[in-house]
């Protein structure tokens, strides 16, 4: 094993990390698209104080924030193949779940996790806006979905949106956890390159400038989108 950097491994292996970027954000916009609607709904159960809900939502976000990602991962790839296959079983259904593909299992671990990240962060966000413009909306004939979608909603994601980012980066970071369940994601895709000739140390380079670049990526895109929702600031002061 040689005591230099193989600069010839680093530049191809540096693809085949980039090579699992499309899995990654798969996962982070589709886990995205499930906890944001989610996490704004359970955050009005707690902002209300919606009976039983709000007391699931809290527990639920007690949980999520309390316990690390990979064991999370562990969980959910142990126990749901279990269930599938009791499920299967009893069904009379003919299907190995032990084959399906780990992006599956993947989709519900973060999905369940950025849930909880958007209950707090929508939230927070909601208690901003104050409840005197809503009844305002009431007042000239506009529903309640309207007053929501109209006013309520953009105002929030103007307050709610630096978070938005930081968990949507966080989680993009967090999908190189999936080499636990075995994912075709950058990390993974890195290390199983670097197995032939143990050069671990260009594939984490490689594994570093991937992620550092996709993340500068998202947040550029996520100040571009910041600044298209800045006329609701002056609604919102």
């Amino acid at each position: 094993m040689s005591n230099s950097l193989d600069l010839q491994f680093l530049v191809k292996t540096f693809f085949i990390a980039l090579s699992g970027v499309p899995t990654a954000l798969i996962i982070t916009i589709i886990s995205l698209l499930i906890a944001m609607p989610a996490g704004f709904l359970l955050a009005l159960t707690r902002i209300n104080k919606i009976p039983i809900l709000q007391r699931f939502a809290q527990i639920y976000v007690s949980f999520i924030r309390g316990t690390p990602v990979i064991v999370q991962i562990f969980i959910v790839y142990s126990s749901v193949p279990l269930l599938l296959t009791a499920i299967f079983e009893n069904y009379g259904i003919e299907k190995n779940v032990y084959e399906l593909n780990p992006i599956w299992f993947a989709l519900i671990v973060f999905s369940i996790n950025t849930t909880a990240i958007m209950i707090e962060i929508f939230r927070s966000a909601i208690g901003t806006v104050s409840k005197g413009q809503l009844e305002a909306a009431y007042s000239v004939g506009l529903t309640n979905f309207q007053a929501f979608r109209r006013i309520i909603i953009p105002q929030v994601l103007v307050t709610a949106l630096p978070n938005i980012c930081t968990a949507t980066v966080n989680l993009i970071k967090a999908t190189s956890l999936g080499y636990a369940m075995s994912l075709q994601e950058i990390t993974l895709r890195a290390k199983v390159a670097a197995n032939v000739g143990y050069n671990y140390v260009e594939a984490y380079i490689d594994i570093f400038l991937v992620y550092l670049i996709l993340c500068s990526l998202v947040e550029y895109l996520f100040k571009r989108f910041e600044k298209r929702l800045g006329k609701y600031k002056a609604i919102h002061a």
